[in-house]
């Protein structure tokens, strides 16, 4: 772990958000008892604006217009109020991805779109089980790109875990078959499983990750255990479209949000858990190794509204 603590960097990765949002609230509230209809309207623009969504916008809307007297106690108080609702929203969705497969090993597909980090996530997903004292592996099931395969190798090597790898082009059903016996023989706690990302062919990648899914259920039927799509917060609301599709195409069962650092788009975070509900097990705010962890819902939506003291 670096000097920072996880709070301060996660402050940090929010704050473009945070004053994003801050500002555009600020003001508002200025000498007047009861927030008026265009009052609300320029807090709904503003709360938009951060990507939380126009959903989730007018849910604040709509419990400002219920407490129309927050003015009077000025800023602090219009964020506290903002700061809730987030939270109310955030709470239900914040799980931890929990290792609890019986037989072992627990295996989690990865999926996600060429770009969004998911083969750094995979990384930083086994670091976060090697410091709870699991056993991973990681497999290159992403055979199409050469450079994926690579690259899990060398974070395989970081992190002194094994690696299950094929040729490029090699079939990914039969490696994922080849590294789940392997896991089981060898004693492994967690199988992370890197997945191709390519959308531009739904159909295709929708057999591909059926044909995983089978060759999974042969040796483990409650195999894969998790699917967890990895999104990119710089993306803004094309995240929550990925999230359609690959809830199609994958069964996704939970949400990794990375790069939320360095954006002002953070809010996406909160419009993903308001539109669809999924588990988000973890966020990212930076590029070490340690910089993805499971969330407090509180001081997230504390963050975001700015409302952290």
């Amino acid at each position: 772990m670096s000097g920072t603590s996880w709070s301060e960097r996660l402050l940090g990765g929010l704050r473009r958000t945070s004053e994003r949002l801050g500002e555009n609230l600020s003001g508002l509230t200025g000498g007047k008892a009861r927030l008026d209809d265009e009052d609300l309207d320029r807090i709904e623009e503003a709360l938009i604006t951060a990507d939380l969504g126009p959903a989730m916008a007018a849910r604040i809307r709509d419990r400002l217009s219920e407490r129309r007297d927050v003015a009077a106690n000025g800023t602090e108080e219009l964020r506290r109020v903002v700061a809730e609702e987030i939270a109310a929203v955030l709470r239900p969705v914040a799980e931890p991805l929990e290792i609890d497969a019986f037989p072992r090993p627990q295996v989690i597909l990865v999926i996600g779109v060429n770009g969004s980090g998911k083969t750094t996530t995979i990384a930083k997903l086994a670091h976060l089980f090697q410091e709870q004292d699991y056993g991973v592996m990681l497999v290159a099931g992403d055979t199409f790109r050469a450079a994926a395969i690579g690259q899990l190798k060398v974070w395989a090597e970081r992190l002194g875990v094994p690696i299950m790898a094929g040729p490029e082009g090699g079939d990914a059903a039969g490696i994922v078959f080849d590294a789940v016996k392997q896991a089981t023989a060898t004693g492994i706690d967690v199988l992370i499983v890197d997945t191709a990302g390519r959308l531009q062919n739904k159909r295709e990648l929708m057999d591909e990750l059926a044909k995983i899914k089978r060759v999974l259920g042969r040796l483990n039927p409650a195999a894969p255990h998790d699917v967890v799509l990895v999104l990119d917060a710089t993306t803004g609301q094309n995240a929550l479209s990925q999230i359609d599709v690959f809830r199609e195409v994958a069964g996704v069962t939970g949400l990794v949000m990375t790069k939320l650092d360095g954006t002002a788009r953070g809010g996406v975070l909160v419009a993903a858990a308001e539109r669809h509900g999924l588990p988000i097990h973890a966020i990212g705010i930076g590029e070490t190794i340690d910089d993805l962890r499971p969330f407090d819902a509180d001081e997230i939506a504390g963050i975001i509204a700015g409302n952290i003291r």
